[in-house]
């Protein structure tokens, strides 16, 4: 039976003005837009189970346009999700409702992605079919077989990190991946052509994509120009031409439709125009009915799913990996004997390209990358081949020179599930990198990022390439664990950490030059207090020395200097303060007692070590751009020596 489609979009709008309205805040424009597109792809075309919203071989849909929320809000409750309900959507924009101001996949199991930031939620979707190609490759048609489809507005296809993301996916050939674009040519500060008048379908053409055009508000023509996507082998961009805020009589086609409600007025002239006559938050029935009917196909490829699952041999290990479950790696307890054994003098970079090298051997889950530094950031082992069009089971992804590309690609697979992602870069250029890193916290993915030449240490290339503050930046952003790990031991136990955290991202800032190894004790995960007493004072203790990463070797030649005075002095070594942070009263009053002299020392700025050593303590670090010189010249120059240190403490002391 034939089913008018106009009734269910307009039921979109309807629930899209009378929410924005009743929050008297948030964007009715794109979902009024579009409620004729998502109606096409919702009922005909994303293979989804309501009852299932967490079935492994979904389609997967980001809204990279989340400011339009309440188009997926509404989509959700149409198609028949548990949640949101209807009051769910009344309190839309509502403390505690999880129908936020923009979609978050921790607050509702329909929404995929955390999306609101432009453009990263397509680059986002770049990684998900990224994943999907790989999960297919290791597994099968018969476990994994669906598509990645995004709705996107002018703003996602403006941004800079578009123009990472596309490039991507169409070298990667991400023939699985749909885009719809929102082309309603209109912005908030107005038309677009007042900011852009380029060629949006040339410029996804020479990258490798397939483009199509139609009309947006024409079900047959959006009917062909996604059964047109569908038959391509490349990533699809689909131009739809459409009229922001379409139904609103005097608002339509303006900018101010796209971020304030419509007022009362023109919420009554739009449903006589829609010729909608329900109360508020209300579908009628036939309507709701008819939405949930053509929704409920997926029901019926979802349990000829779990038929092929059930009969695959390797169903067990799919549903482990699909959970985010890691399987044991005995190995790394004989590569931590070795290493306190050996004692090897190598740069943190290296000490992580040697974890890595058990690591993945024994997580298949895991695919690396770099943003084109795979021989500065030391990330790729022999387990982990090139990941491409020629071979998607390959576990390495060359990323070019696409910092942000790749952090958002990360969030992507990590949302999909199945993948373990990480990915390098140099320190200085986590800047590139951190609204997703940002999007990997607030999302709760466990993403890891290999950030290398992380400090002055790093020598000539000077102060463009010099972090000094990134470390204590990347350390305030809630949810990311930073880890600057000494020397080859602590680098192996960050990596365990790192992995172990399912619901966060992690930071790994390591050394270009050699460190050598000051951890000999394996018998426990000492880094996974944050801070722990690498050696004790042989004096009475006067003086904590707190180091992270290259400074601790510092650290202990400076506590030996004051040894020799007579003077005690503690080592502790603070790989990680977000974990030394959950510690106990007690532990970290053991560790830094108030009645010594607590010293920081770190190659990055002090701000934010007064907070561990007091106000009465002494901070030593870089309060200011590096310098280019070699790395053992611009340690002495900015005072990170024991020689320099130590008369510092010692004026400290006499005060």
């Amino acid at each position: 039976m034939t089913v008018d489609l106009q009734p269910l979009a307009n039921a979109i709008r309807a629930l899209s003005m009378d929410a924005v309205q009743a929050a008297n805040s948030g964007h009715p424009g794109m979902p009024m837009g579009m409620a004729d597109v998502a109606t096409v792809l919702f009922t005909e075309f994303l293979k989804f189970d309501p009852e299932a919203p967490k079935w492994a071989d979904r389609d997967r849909f980001v809204l990279s346009a989340g400011h339009g929320s309440m188009l997926a809000y509404s989509t959700l409750y149409l198609a028949g999700y548990q949640r949101p309900t209807i009051e769910d959507i009344r309190n839309f924009r509502q403390l505690h409702s999880p129908c936020a101001g923009h979609p978050e996949n921790i607050e509702l199991e329909g929404v995929e992605s955390t999306t609101g930031p432009l453009g990263q939620g397509l680059a986002m979707a770049v990684g998900m079919a990224m994943a999907e190609r790989h999960l297919n490759a290791v597994y099968g048609d018969d476990l994994v077989d669906h598509r990645t489809w995004v709705i996107a507005g002018d703003g996602c296809l403006m941004e800079g990190i578009n123009h990472e993301a596309i490039g991507l996916a169409g070298h990667l050939g991400l023939g699985r991946m749909i885009v719809l674009w929102d082309d309603n040519r209109i912005t908030i500060d107005g038309k677009t052509d007042l900011s852009t008048s380029e060629d949006v379908l040339a410029r996804y053409q020479a990258t490798g994509w397939h483009t199509e055009s139609c009309d947006g508000h024409d079900f047959a023509d959006i009917r062909r120009a996604i059964t047109a996507a569908l038959a391509d082998n490349r990533p699809s961009l689909i131009s739809c031409r459409t009229l922001i805020g379409k139904g609103s009589p005097n608002k339509q086609g303006t900018s101010g439709v796209h971020g304030s409600p419509l007022g009362g007025d023109e919420i009554a002239a739009t449903r006589a125009a829609l010729g909608w006559t329900a109360e508020p938050f209300v579908v009628p029935s036939d309507i709701l009915d008819a939405w949930r009917a053509k929704c409920a196909r997926g029901g019926q490829a979802h349990k000829a799913w779990q038929g092929r699952l059930s009969n695959n041999a390797r169903s067990a290990e799919f549903v482990a990996r699909m959970s985010g479950e890691l399987p044991a790696v005995p190995a790394m307890a004989d590569y931590l004997k070795s290493l306190a054994e050996t004692a090897p003098k190598v740069a943190t970079r290296k000490s992580s390209e040697m974890a890595l090298e058990v690591l993945t051997a024994g997580i298949p889950a895991m695919v690396g990358g770099s943003a084109d530094l795979t021989g500065s950031n030391n990330t790729k082992t022999k387990a982990t081949t090139p990941y491409g069009r020629d071979d998607y089971a390959g576990r390495y992804v060359y990323y070019g020179i696409r910092e942000f590309g790749m952090a958002a690609a990360m969030n992507g697979m990590a949302l999909h599930g199945g993948v373990v992602p990480y990915g390098g870069t140099f320190l200085v250029f986590s800047d590139y990198c951190r609204n997703a890193i940002r999007l990997s916290a607030i999302q709760e993915q466990r993403v890891v990022y290999v950030m290398t030449h992380d400090s002055i240490g790093l020598g000539e290339d000077g102060p463009t390439h010099q972090p000094v503050e990134h470390v204590m930046s990347l350390r305030t952003m809630p949810n990311v664990a930073v880890f600057r790990p000494a020397d080859a031991v602590e680098t192996a136990e960050c990596w365990q950490l790192a992995l172990a955290r399912a619901n966060g991202p992690s930071v790994l800032a390591l050394s270009r030059q050699n460190l050598p190894a000051v951890r000999f004790d394996v018998s426990e995960n000492l880094c996974a207090k944050g801070g722990y007493r690498l050696k004790a004072a042989e004096a009475e203790r006067k003086v904590v020395l707190v180091a992270t990463g290259s400074e601790v070797e510092i650290a202990l030649a400076t506590q030996a200097a004051l040894e020799a005075k007579g003077i005690g002095a503690d080592v502790v070594s603070m790989p990680c303060t977000e974990l030394f942070d959950v510690q106990s009263a007690a532990y970290k009053a053991e560790l830094l007692p108030r009645d010594a002299l607590i010293v920081s020392i770190e190659a990055g700025v002090t701000l934010g070590w007064e907070r561990y050593t007091g106000l009465d303590g002494l901070n030593i670090g870089i309060d200011r751009f590096g310098a280019s010189a070699p790395a053992e010249a611009l340690y002495d120059y900015f005072g990170l020596t024991a020689e320099k240190i130590v008369p510092r403490i010692l004026e400290k002391l006499s005060n």
